[in-house]
C-alpha cells in the first residue's frame, strides 16, 4: 500500500473514532441534562440518526478527497502536456533543420546534374513520391511530357530510372555500416 494510500485511510478512521466518540459524549450529555424520559425507541432513533449524518458527512469528505485527487491528476496531466508540446516543438525544430539541408543537398545536386526548372519541379515531386498522372495533374501538363522531363533527369543524373533515383536520395538519409561496425548516416556524394 502506497504512503499515501496509508495516510488517507489512518485520517478516515481518526475521523471516524472522532464522530462515534463525539456522538457517545452527546448521547451521554442529553441523557444526563434531557428532564424526559429516555426510552430504547428514542435512543435508536438517535443513533439512526447519528448514523445518517456521519454517512452524509463521510460521503462528502470522501467526494471532496476525490474531487481534490482529480484536480491533481488534472494538474499533473496539464503539466505532462506542457511538457509533450514543450518538446513536440523542439523536434519539429530540429526536424526542420534537417529537411531544410535535405532541400539544400537536393538543390545541389540538382544543379550539378543541370536540371531544367521544370524537370526540377518534377523530380521534387518523384521524390514526394507523386506518379507521373498525378504530377502531370499538379503541373498542368501531359503524362507523356513528364515522362520526357523524367527520363531527362535520369539521364543527366547517370540513373538507370526511378527507382534508382529515389534511391539516390533516400540511400544518404539511412544508416549504413561503417568499418568500425557501427551505423551511422552518410553523406551525399
Amino acid at each position: 500500500m502506497a504512503p499515501r494510500e496509508r495516510d488517507e485511510r489512518h485520517t478516515r478512521w481518526l475521523l471516524g473514532g472522532a464522530g462515534i466518540g463525539a456522538f457517545a459524549v452527546l448521547k451521554t450529555l442529553e441523557v444526563v441534562i434531557d428532564e424526559d424520559e429516555v426510552t430504547f425507541a428514542k435512543v435508536l432513533l438517535e443513533i439512526l440518526e447519528f448514523a445518517l449524518t456521519s454517512v452524509a458527512v463521510g460521503a462528502i469528505v470522501l467526494l471532496f478527497q476525490r474531487f481534490q485527487r482529480n484536480q491533481d491528476e488534472r494538474l499533473e496531466l496539464m503539466r505532462d502536456l506542457e511538457m509533450a508540446r514543450a518538446e513536440g516543438e523542439v523536434w519539429r525544430s530540429q526536424a526542420r533543420s534537417y529537411v531544410e539541408g535535405l532541400a539544400v543537398a537536393i538543390e545541389t545536386k540538382f544543379e550539378s546534374w543541370t536540371l531544367t526548372d521544370a524537370e526540377r519541379e518534377v523530380g521534387l515531386l518523384m521524390l514526394k513520391g507523386f506518379s507521373h498522372k498525378e504530377i502531370a495533374a499538379l503541373r498542368g501538363t501531359t503524362e507523356a511530357t513528364v515522362r520526357q522531363q523524367a527520363r531527362a533527369i535520369y539521364q543527366k543524373a547517370g540513373l538507370p530510372g526511378r527507382a534508382a533515383f529515389s534511391a539516390y536520395f533516400l540511400e544518404d538519409l539511412l544508416p549504413t555500416t561503417n568499418e568500425r561496425g557501427t551505423k551511422g548516416p552518410q553523406q551525399f556524394t
